[in-house]
């Protein structure tokens, strides 16, 4: 009876949550004061505080620092939790201001509360709080942390401070993949081809092991720099080490990136041909392989292909992406194909519920 009264509190909250009565929440408020229900679970307490801040149209910061008052300090569970729900949500302002709360009166800070914060300076794209945070990790004794580490490592790379990424990533004392890979990741999209190429044969030396986004990240790195032949080794390392390639489209859509950008179209088309097949015989391509495939003829002018790649793509009942669009479109100005240049556009608005970019305006034109 009792687990069924909190489930529908619960539920009561999701429902203010989504249609924003603040009035209703106000009247729960009270009552669980009244019934003491607010101080039996912590989870109570941070849903009620979260719900209430989010639908407040303004002065949601006072409100929050009024809220947060009320929470016994020496307990850091409920201020995570509602950490964790403002940067779950979107509320990555509040999540900061919740951290700052945290550190100002006194509440105990851990790895939870470091990585959360830092995902919410990712989001705010606020480099300052986010250096101000690194420099309290450091202070605090933190920095062992490999979670926490890896999270600062995501922050300056997501935010193209790839030097002050690397910077974190050697401070790390205890290294693993998952920085490796954050840091990985910001050599590829600042297009650092070459950096990223040296940390791989440094992730050897540092004895770190390679999973499937490592592989894909390098895969990239070389496609970059048009180098084709560590690009067989990291296609021999990914046929070797995983047995489970068929359900990942990420790194088999990297790969056939690859040996399109180097200019080996069948290669890539082996890759993408191969692709899908599951234990059971059944065969499922994911949009990104095709999309990838797409790009690959497109970059290597061989426009009708990609007509007739993208037909395949609806046959198989696969929904084409934005991306994909602009790709086919493309071609169909290139080979001459006005209408049905038209068609596909028209179709990404009408049948696929697509908002046209200016890329696809641009595609368009020359048809």
């Amino acid at each position: 009876m009792f687990i069924q009264k909190l489930d529908s509190i619960n539920g009561f909250l999701r429902h203010c949550f989504q249609t924003k009565n603040v009035s209703a929440i106000k009247k729960l408020h009270a009552h669980l004061l009244r019934t003491g229900l607010l101080f039996i679970s912590p989870s109570f307490e941070s849903k009620l505080i979260f719900t209430y801040t989010t639908c407040l149209h303004r002065n949601n910061s006072k409100t929050v620092t009024a809220l947060l008052n009320c929470i016994n300090p020496a307990n850091p569970l409920p201020f995570n939790m509602i950490l964790s729900e403002y940067c779950q949500n979107g509320f990555s302002f509040l999540a900061l201001q919740t951290f700052s709360f945290m550190h100002t009166n006194g509440v105990p800070l851990d790895t939870y509360s470091f990585c959360c914060s830092s995902v919410a300076s990712c989001s705010m794209k606020d480099i300052k709080f986010g250096a101000q945070i690194h420099s309290l990790v450091e202070k605090s004794g933190w920095l062992s942390s490999v979670f926490v580490g890896s999270a600062l490592v995501d922050l300056y790379a997501k935010l193209s401070l790839i030097n002050d990424a690397a910077k974190m990533f050697d401070e790390i004392p205890v290294k693993n993949t998952v920085c490796a890979n954050a840091l990985l990741s910001g050599y590829g999209e600042a297009n650092q081809w070459v950096e990223g190429l040296e940390f791989v044969r440094k992730m050897r030396a540092l004895n770190l092991k390679c999973y499937h986004f490592t592989l894909s990240a390098m895969s990239r790195a070389f496609a970059g720099l048009s180098t084709i032949e560590l690009g067989w080794q990291v296609h021999g390392s990914v046929i070797r080490m995983f047995s489970d390639l068929e359900d990942d489209g990420f790194l088999q859509s990297s790969l056939i990136e690859m040996y399109g950008k180097c200019g080996l179209v069948g290669k890539a088309w082996q890759v993408f041909n191969l692709s899908g097949f599951g234990y059971n015989g059944e065969r499922k391509r994911y949009v990104a392989l095709w999309t990838s495939m797409l790009a690959v003829y497109g970059r290597n002018g061989d426009f009708k292909k990609v007509i007739v790649l993208f037909k395949e793509m609806f046959r198989e009942g696969i929904s084409p992406d934005g991306v994909a669009f602009v790709t086919v479109i493309s071609a169909c100005g290139h080979t001459g194909h006005v209408k049905l240049g038209i068609q596909y556009f028209e179709s990404m608005v009408s049948d696929f519920g697509l908002e046209p970019g200016p890329e696809h305006y641009t595609q368009r034109e020359p048809v």
